[in-house]
């Protein structure tokens, strides 16, 4: 994990170039309901799509069959009634078709030009129906001298004639009533999809606000239905609910474990502390067993302070103030020098005694370990940024820093560095304590070294907004 990106200077502007860590975040993936709700409606459409050209394609040869028969019946009728009418007649015949039954009858001319009617499948099969019907002579044309319609070419006696008639006669069915059934159809499949989405999602959602108040340590909020219709959503709650409470009876065996070993185990300690002072009576001895005697006493706050309940309530806390109180309780070292750069108007979204608690277990990780290799001093600098909803902190020191592939492991509970960080004694929990700390506070926390040498600590924190 390198930091050569991001040189530390104790100006807050350093930190505009935040490290890798706590700036990248995993990509959020489509939600479950939208998820559900897309498949779903691609199977649904998928299927109406399917069903149309089923449809299609099931009604083109027995439409094409009928329209044909009406149509030949139409060519044989008018043939008939032409045949067997005088001129006379024959004149207000063709005039009654034009007039009522939308049928004009025109002669046909050598130099006549038409289009074949042969523009889809539904047309070329009733072209083919009329032929075997009316013969192989017949013409049928969708435009004849560049008047659109439904032409049929029939002959009487020798004598060749024109029929035109509407070619929505054969046309497939369309209209808007077509297209508004289609559309409901898509409409309810639509809705259908998005109900049984939500119907398998919302479970899932609760199940997931419930995970997320265990993982805080918030146990009252986690009670799932344990009488929903759905049997295995029923048995997921009812399991999620005896193990939530399983972990909060741990959760409280585990303090009051804690409190009775820390009772134990302090109250003998006082006893030796004062019986060192009162009976040892070589002062070298007496330091060092007094020395003993404090070493375990920050063993067990260490203990303590990791084990502490994950859940806090989170509340407006001034930076400056608590970093400034954790420097105040390093204490003065003349060979420690800390540089802070917080502004005074930072506010962040915590709780005081936690940071507090963070800072003072990172200053004194500095102390030990950050140490200049060359004058052996160690320096300290303290900077923060906000950025939009969030505050930046950076905490360095001047030492040699970690080995990169030791950095992620830091965190982990009673793990140790290598020997540059080990000379001092401790319980290995510090920065496995301030992890925690910031976990539970909403936060996330990384380690880096510094291009320019040592280990950088950085932080990032909810901003309290007015």
């Amino acid at each position: 994990m390198s930091e050569s990106r991001a040189p530390f200077e104790t100006q807050p502007a350093a930190l505009e170039t935040a490290p890798a860590p706590l700036g990248s975040r995993p990509k959020r993936g489509v939600s479950l309901f939208w998820r559900t709700f897309f498949f779903l409606s691609l199977l649904l459409i998928g299927c109406i799509i399917a069903w149309l050209q089923t449809f299609r394609a099931l009604e083109f040869e027995p439409r094409a069959i009928q329209s044909a028969q009406q149509l030949a019946s139409l060519v044989n009728l008018t043939r008939a009634a032409l045949v067997h009418s005088d001129s006379i007649a024959r004149v207000s015949l063709v005039k009654t078709l034009a007039d009522e039954e939308k049928v004009r009858i025109a002669l046909r001319e050598p130099d006549d030009v038409y289009l074949p009617y042969d523009t889809d499948t539904l047309n070329r099969g009733v072209t083919e129906a009329l032929q075997q019907r009316l013969g192989r002579d017949t013409v049928v044309a969708r435009a004849v001298n560049g008047t659109p319609g439904l032409w049929i070419g029939f002959s009487i006696d020798g004598d060749l004639y024109w029929l035109q008639t509407d070619p929505s006669r054969i046309g497939p069915v369309t209209g808007a009533t077509w297209l508004i059934w289609l559309a409901t159809a898509a409409i309810l499949s639509l809705t259908g999809a998005a109900l049984i989405a939500r119907l398998i999602n919302h479970p899932l959602k609760k199940l997931q606000f419930a995970a997320s108040r265990v993982r805080e340590g918030d146990f009252d909020a986690t009670q799932l239905s344990e009488s929903v219709a759905t049997s295995e959503i029923r048995e997921v709650n009812i399991g999620f609910n005896r193990m939530a409470q399983r972990l909060s009876k741990i959760e409280q065996d585990r303090t009051l474990m804690l409190a009775g070993i820390s009772h134990d185990l302090r109250t003998p300690l006082a006893r030796l502390r004062l019986e060192t002072e009162m009976s040892v009576a070589d002062p070298q001895a007496r330091e060092h067993m007094t020395a003993d005697i404090e070493q375990v006493n920050a063993i067990i706050d260490k203990f303590l302070d990791y084990a502490r309940p994950d859940h806090t309530d989170l509340q407006r806390v001034n930076l400056h103030l608590v970093v400034e109180a954790a420097v105040f309780a390093l204490g003065s070292d003349a060979s420690v020098q800390i540089n802070i750069a917080v502004p005074h108007e930072i506010d962040v979204l915590g709780d005081a005694v936690e940071l507090q608690r963070v800072f003072s277990n990172l200053l004194e990780n500095a102390r030990r370990y950050g140490r200049d290799p060359k004058t052996g001093d160690v320096q300290i600098d303290i900077a923060a940024k906000p950025r939009e909803r969030w505050v930046l902190i950076k905490l360095r020191d001047h030492g040699k820093g970690v080995l990169p592939e030791l950095l992620e492991q830091l965190t982990q509970p009673f793990f140790r560095g290598d020997s540059s960080r080990t000379a001092a004694t401790g319980t290995g929990l510090g920065l496995s304590i301030v992890d925690r700390a910031i976990t539970r506070m909403g936060g996330r926390f990384a380690l880096a070294n510094s291009s320019t040498g040592g280990l950088a600590a950085h932080i990032k924190l909810p901003r309290a907004i007015n």
